[in-house]
């Protein structure tokens, strides 16, 4: 019979990866908002916005702001492509670093111009000396499962890709369904062998719910002994070079379900359903999550 494990950390990607896609121009001020909102509600980790050429992504063109203005709380995390763009974070005042690389060679090519290999070899030195100087160093693995160009992913070339991060050192990992193609028995398989490998960092979830299958990969992943899950409230996102790709899981789906197996994660339901109601105005879509619509028929 499996455990399941009493407690769950929740890493809010909504101002981030929640909003890179969105099409309208959201302010500043809203975004901080929505950034505050969620912090009230008791969230803890939470990436906040990306240090990205805003010709690529026009959406985080106000990261040095955001970093700059954002309440101070918990763990706080930038995402950056490059040396340039952790450098600017830095001067920015950021702490806790993402950096990206897919497993996947085409959407590394489509996403950041290099293949895997080089992508890599390039955040050696930048890593050496991010861990040199202190900071957090958070390595999000996308394509993990699935590439919109290439197909399924082998399981052992993701956990060639983590080890790699492994061995210079990082923080945590965040595994990423990048395009929602995952499902239970994979999800439960490649969590269980990374849990197995590697039991002594910090092992993340990271799935959209393209396909609705994101609150079961997240059961399945719950039984491989996974304790932390990226979600983004109101189910905002999608990844800009993955076609087809839509909303990560809600982190207000999450949290019924997680409650409702009695799992504590520390953070309000009903007030993450508020920051939630922060963004919803300045969005381009309805927000369809069935805990935020539930709360709305309830009102």
């Amino acid at each position: 019979m499996f455990s399941l494990p009493k407690n769950v950390t929740l890493i809010e990607v909504g101002p981030r990866d929640g909003l890179q896609n969105e099409k309208n121009n959201i302010s500043t001020d809203s975004k901080l908002a929505y950034i505050h909102a969620l912090q009230k509600a008791g969230i803890k980790e939470m990436e906040l916005t990306s240090f990205v050429s805003p010709k690529w992504v026009p959406q985080m063109a106000d990261a040095d702001e955001i970093v700059r203005k954002a309440k101070k709380y918990g763990r706080q995390i930038v995402l950056t492509p490059n040396d340039k763009g952790v450098q600017t974070a830095l001067q920015a005042g950021a702490q806790n670093i993402a950096v990206f690389v897919g497993v996947s060679n085409t959407f590394n090519q489509k996403n950041i111009n290099r293949t895997t290999e080089e992508a890599v070899n390039a955040l050696r030195p930048v890593i050496k000396r991010l861990k040199q100087q202190g900071h957090f160093v958070r390595a999000c693995i996308s394509t993990a499962f699935h590439c919109p160009y290439e197909g399924w992913i082998k399981p052992e070339q993701t956990i060639a890709l983590c080890q790699q991060f492994i061995d210079m050192d990082v923080d945590e990992l965040s595994v990423a369904d990048t395009d929602g193609m995952a499902n239970p028995v994979v999800s439960y398989s490649l969590f269980n062998s990374l849990k197995e490998r590697f039991p002594h960092i910090l092992i993340t979830a990271h799935f959209h719910d393209t396909r609705k299958l994101g609150l079961t990969n997240i059961y399945a992943s719950l039984q491989a002994g996974v304790d932390r899950f990226d979600t983004s409230a109101g189910g905002l996102g999608g990844c800009p070079f993955a076609p087809g790709a839509t909303g990560n899981v809600a982190t207000e789906d999450v949290l019924y379900l997680l409650e409702s197996l009695d799992i504590h994660t520390g953070i309000d339901l009903q007030k993450v359903i508020l920051a939630v109601d922060e963004v919803a105005p300045h969005l381009s879509r309805p927000i369809t999550t069935a805990m935020y619509q539930l709360s709305k028929r309830k009102e």
